[in-house]
């Protein structure tokens, strides 16, 4: 369903894949979301797939307010675990930030938690769980939050793909192998049957002479989307949420590559011929292109609002000061391919093979791997930052596998990339370096760790304390 400022879709349309409803808030409102088990269609031909839902959805309710507003969230625990909900990208207080035995208690099977917060920030976020994060977000338990800045650009419609994977077996049910020794030691849990809005993708409608604002976020336990448009040329204008400090042109052969938790608004001009189809081409970890959807153009063409690139009011982010910022060394270590030491949780230095065999770590933070078995209680925070000062991550990935790193309640700027994006989460290939550049101004223990999930619950997580 999409929601227009005009009405030209044809009825035939409603057999394509849908976008996720992006409704205005006239004013801003409280929000319940229920976390249960669910059965709902995933695969055309196949019986329903058991999914863990919020509100018997898949993904979650939007939720959506305006930049400046409170949001507020009731959650109902009626899952057989224990969750939480973190709220992906937002710097938010410390309190709500979702982090079992760190910021909040786990909500335990029939109970509630509320979560209130301001949305000092504008942009394209996501809500998950941090308890039990493989099984919960690989059995579907996710949904998008919209912030929307006060003037947002002229478009013809404002529509969402939020990008995901599930591992089905042959009768479509979602197979109960989590935290396996491949996908902890390897490259996560990548599920075999991709999804476009929980579904499996069908054809885009859209209509010649058209402005869509596409908002690209990927939801899965480990795939990296590489995205591809083909024969189009979108504007890239926001990273994480963030608004570019210029937006991108991006032509046919480039690429928006998402990993885990990451997120891109694109303004995708439909410039195609009426009645042709473009594929949109997502590339896999060994370079082949495969067909994600394709762009399925109507007959009959309109006078959209294309025009010139529009350039997204920035955030209110306090820029860090790049002179007199403290460099810190982080080491993202361990994995297959590449022999390894690690300290689980401050402990004695294990081989490999120790450390998975007593612990089931397998990946580490300068040498560090922290567990989540005792709810993230009494873990010697992997940095201490002084509240108001500024800092400059050197980051290196000593693995053979890709890494999305996040960190909680902050953003920062990626400083070796073309125009220094803000962002949450930065990917980073096998022997890549970063420099990543913030200000401490959020006090509180703050979580970091990759966000393919498997590898954070081997050992990829730490907390940074700020204060």
């Amino acid at each position: 369903m999409n929601v227009t400022r005009r009405t030209f879709l044809s009825a035939s349309a409603a057999a394509m894949i849908g976008s996720i409803l992006l409704p205005r808030n006239a004013q801003a409102a409280g929000y319940g979301l229920t976390a249960a088990p669910v059965t709902l269609p995933v695969v055309p031909g196949q019986p329903g797939t058991m999914l863990w839902g919020y509100n018997g959805s898949f993904p979650g309710p939007l939720l959506r307010v305006r930049q400046g507003e409170r949001l507020r969230v009731a959650l109902q625990n009626n899952l057989p675990q224990d969750t939480t909900i973190h709220w992906h990208g937002i710097r938010l207080p410390h309190a709500m930030d979702g982090v079992p035995g760190l910021t909040q208690l786990p909500v335990q099977p029939g109970e509630s938690f509320v979560y209130e917060f301001d949305c000092a920030d504008a942009g394209t976020f996501w809500y998950h769980p941090h308890a039990g994060n493989p099984e919960q977000v690989g059995r579907g338990l996710y949904g998008l939050l919209i912030v929307d800045e006060p003037d947002p650009p002229a478009v013809d419609r404002d529509v969402a793909w939020v990008l995901s994977d599930l591992r089905l077996d042959r009768g479509a049910q979602i197979t109960g192998d989590f935290r396996n020794y491949m996908d902890v030691t390897h490259a996560g849990r990548l599920g075999n049957t991709a999804l476009i809005n929980g579904r499996l993708a069908q054809p885009y409608a859209v209509t010649a002479g058209e402005r869509l604002r596409l908002r690209l976020v990927n939801t899965a336990n480990a795939r990296i989307f590489d995205l591809r448009f083909t024969d189009h040329a979108p504007w890239l204008v926001a990273l994480d949420g963030h608004p570019l400090d210029a937006p991108q042109r991006l032509r046919s052969n480039d690429r928006v590559a998402l990993g885990p938790g990451m997120r891109a608004d694109l303004i995708l001009d439909l410039t195609g011929e009426p009645g042709r189809r473009y594929p949109v081409l997502d590339r896999d970890f060994q370079g082949r292109e495969h067909r994600l959807t394709d762009l399925a153009y109507g007959e009959t063409p309109m006078a959209g609002a294309a025009g010139r690139a529009p350039r997204l009011a920035a955030n209110p982010v306090a820029e860090p000061d790049l002179a007199r910022a403290e460099r810190l060394p982080l080491v993202l270590g361990g994995g297959m391919g590449v022999p390894y030491a690690l300290r689980v949780d401050g402990g004695p230095v294990l081989d490999m093979r120790e450390a998975f065999q007593k612990h089931r770590m397998a990946w580490s933070l300068n040498g560090q791997a922290m567990t989540d078995h005792a709810g993230h209680h009494g873990h010697e925070p992997l940095f201490r930052l002084k509240l108001g000062k500024s800092y400059i991550l050197d980051v290196s990935n000593d693995t053979s596998r890709p890494h999305p790193l996040h960190l909680h309640g902050h953003v920062f700027r990626v400083l070796n990339q073309p125009g220094r994006p803000w962002r949450d989460t930065v990917l980073l290939q096998p022997g890549e370096t970063a420099q990543l550049a913030l200000l401490a101004d959020n006090p509180g223990e703050w979580m970091l760790h990759c966000h393919i999930l498997e590898h954070q619950a081997a050992g990829m997580m730490a907390t940074v304390q700020v204060g």
